[in-house]
């Protein structure tokens, strides 16, 4: 009788113990009664028979991520690997269906993908399938939750998050890039070249246009002074031909002078000696007085011949 009252509790507290369970949050439990399906718990505090039922298995209800890398071949005979992320839940009035008709989802989620991005992606180029990613993860959620509702999964979202061609096709863009960009900066450079010789141009012909029209002024103003010059020798005396004379000499020591500051000059005037400025003056005035003289004597020869 001892004996016997504490195997009867134990065994009371045993069914209490087994019948009282715990569902965590976002998870479902398969309840069977003899091995078969009997309800689906939700989370919180539970209650089943013991001995009679048991928890068959338990099933996450969050949103869960399959990542699945798939090679293909594109519509211009170029190998490419995408990674398709597929985001998937149980759908909670659809537990029972998802844990008992599938023992391998992801497996066959990843056959789906497969099938559907090698049926797309052949039909474009591989420049279009970095363009239109887009269109191959909407392909891939339609298909995908077409098949999967029945089995109690809802695909949320489909993404192609990497797209990786060959590595000889990589280099090959990169150095199509690279030329492209170096083409459009050569023709960047070329342009400002030939701007810089524009405007070199037109700044050296403005150049010259003010240095010859500096000049024009210059030797205008020379003879305006030159004839100044005249007209006051003339009034004290001296001809025009001896005042000609006279400012030429007097240019010519103007030169000499401004010859000897400068102290690294290596010009040599030729004839330079101190005699050479009279010698000139007198050369000059026998000039202009030949030349007045055959003037005068072609005036009296011309008036014979009217005659």
């Amino acid at each position: 009788m001892n004996l016997f009252l504490p195997i009867v509790l134990g065994l009371i507290f045993i069914l209490i113990y087994g019948a009282f369970f715990i569902v965590k949050q976002q998870t479902a439990a398969i309840i069977e009664t003899f091995g078969r399906f009997s309800s689906v718990k939700q989370s919180g505090l539970q209650v089943k028979i013991p001995i009679v039922q048991r928890i068959s298995g338990r099933l996450s209800l969050k949103i869960q991520q399959l990542d699945v890398i798939i090679e293909t071949k594109t519509l211009d005979n170029v190998f490419v690997k995408l990674k398709v992320s597929v985001q998937f839940k149980v759908i909670k009035d659809k537990v029972s269906d998802a844990f008992y008709k599938l023992d391998y989802p992801h497996d066959q989620i990843t056959s789906y993908v497969f099938d559907v991005v090698r049926a797309e992606v052949p039909k474009m180029k591989l420049d279009d399938v970095f363009v239109k990613k887009d269109d191959v993860a909407i392909a891939v959620k339609a298909e995908l939750n077409d098949a999967m509702v029945e089995y109690g999964y809802d695909i949320i979202k489909t993404l192609v998050t990497d797209i990786d061609p060959d590595a000889q096709v990589k280099a090959a863009m990169n150095r199509i890039n690279a030329a492209d960009r170096e083409k459009t900066a050569a023709q960047y450079e070329g342009d400002a070249a030939r701007i810089l010789i524009v405007e070199k141009a037109k700044a050296e012909a403005e150049s010259k246009r003010l240095q010859g029209q500096g000049i024009a002024d210059q030797r205008r103003e020379i003879a305006r002074g030159l004839e100044e010059s005249v007209e006051v020798l003339n009034k004290v005396g001296i001809n025009s031909q001896e005042a000609s004379a006279l400012i030429v000499v007097t240019q010519h020591y103007d030169t000499l002078q401004s010859i000897g500051q400068e102290t690294n000059s290596n010009l040599i005037l030729l004839p330079n000696s101190p005699q050479a400025g009279s010698q000139m003056l007198n050369d000059m005035v026998a000039s202009f007085t030949a030349s007045n003289q055959i003037g005068e004597a072609m005036k009296n020869n011309k008036k014979k011949l009217d005659k």
